[in-house]
């Protein structure tokens, strides 16, 4: 009689238990059904307890396919835990590939974001708050710095940084990651042509005092890099920055599809690829020579090191440890050159100090 009295209280509390942690999740995505600003989806058991403590770190991604490797050092940092997906287009299919063929994490939550008004929802605040790893997703990053720039949700992001948990980024959520970022604020994708031919024209559109993370305060990001050829674009970027005083001394950082850098919380920066993608980290000598706003841009030393998985990138210091290729680049009246270097002879690629 004993045994049977224990099974049937077993029984009980394992009913009681799950029913409470339906009523949890449907009392969830009630609430998130509220707001008509996003779309809502979850994955894993949102009420569990982070398995150990997140630590510090930075996922920069270049689009294109994901890095099974990085992904993997990203649910690490996070701590197995909590990870909170946010994004303006598509739905939950980074979430179930995250969660089912990845694996490692405990939860996983998606916001699609339709309306700026969401960004300072406080059901996804709360869960900003609570992730333990957030993933920018890849779509267009107008609509990011248009959606959550000045909201709460900013603040959380820079918030969830400070606390010393992963923030992840690629394609577009890569481009809004720098102290500068590319905002296509115009519609547009400008061409390295189209940027070095008018580096001060109004199709140039960026964008400053979005996000504030650790390492990347002069850095300006670019994605997609080698496949679309946007080198030129890079440093007119740069060009733009420095002349209106945007950044001190800006330093650009582009990455190759399918292809992350994963910086640490001592600013270490390691590569990751499935394609035998780079980094490319761009700064340069003096000042660019632009006449006038409608002008071409002309700019001569320019230094581009390539960082390759075998490379060790220091964001304290800008040097680069084993660097895959080192190139000197010139611009002239909008036409970029670009020139090999011997590795062995161009240091000044990875020296930190005032171009």
């Amino acid at each position: 009689m004993l045994l049977a009295s224990n099974s049937r209280a077993f029984r009980f509390a394992a009913c009681l238990i799950a029913i409470v942690l339906c009523g949890t999740a449907a009392n969830a995505l009630a609430e998130a059904r509220e707001h008509p600003g996003f779309t809502y989806y979850s994955i894993g058991e949102l009420q569990a307890a982070t398995p150990s403590a997140p630590t510090p770190g930075l996922m920069l991604m270049g689009g294109g396919d994901w890095v099974d490797e990085a992904f993997r050092w990203f649910v690490e940092r996070s701590g197995n835990g909590h990870i909170v997906i946010v994004r303006a287009s598509g739905d939950d299919e980074l979430q179930r590939r995250l969660h089912d063929d990845i694996g490692g994490v405990t939860s996983v939550q998606t916001f699609v974001f339709s309306r700026r008004e969401a960004a300072d929802d406080p059901f996804v605040i709360k869960a900003i708050e609570r992730a333990d790893g957030i993933f920018i997703a890849g779509g267009d990053q107008a609509n990011y710095i248009r959606y959550w720039k000045g909201t709460r949700l900013n603040t959380a992001l820079d918030h969830h940084v400070r606390q010393g948990k992963p923030l992840g980024g690629t394609s577009a959520g890569l481009a809004i990651l720098g102290a500068t970022s590319y905002g296509a604020l115009d519609g547009g994708s400008i061409t390295s042509e189209e940027a070095l031919a008018r580096p001060l024209g109004a199709a140039v559109t960026l964008d400053s005092g979005f996000l504030h993370l650790p390492f990347l305060d002069r850095i300006i990001t670019d994605s997609h890099f080698g496949k679309r050829e946007r080198l030129g674009r890079l440093i007119a970027f740069l060009a733009k920055a420095q002349t209106n005083r945007l950044i001190d001394h800006p330093i650009g950082l582009g990455i190759d599809e399918n292809t992350a850098l994963c910086i640490d919380g001592d600013g270490l920066g390691r590569l990751y690829s499935g394609s035998g993608g780079y980094a490319w980290l761009v700064r340069a000598q003096g000042a660019p020579a632009i006449a006038k706003p409608d002008a071409a841009l002309s700019w001569t030393g320019i230094d581009v090191t390539g960082i390759g998985p075998g490379s060790l990138l220091n964001l304290r210091t800008t040097t680069i440890e084993r660097p895959a290729f080192a190139r000197k680049a010139e611009v002239r009246k909008g036409a970029l050159e670009l020139h090999e270097q011997s590795i062995a002879t161009a240091p000044a690629a990875s020296k930190r100090g005032n171009p």
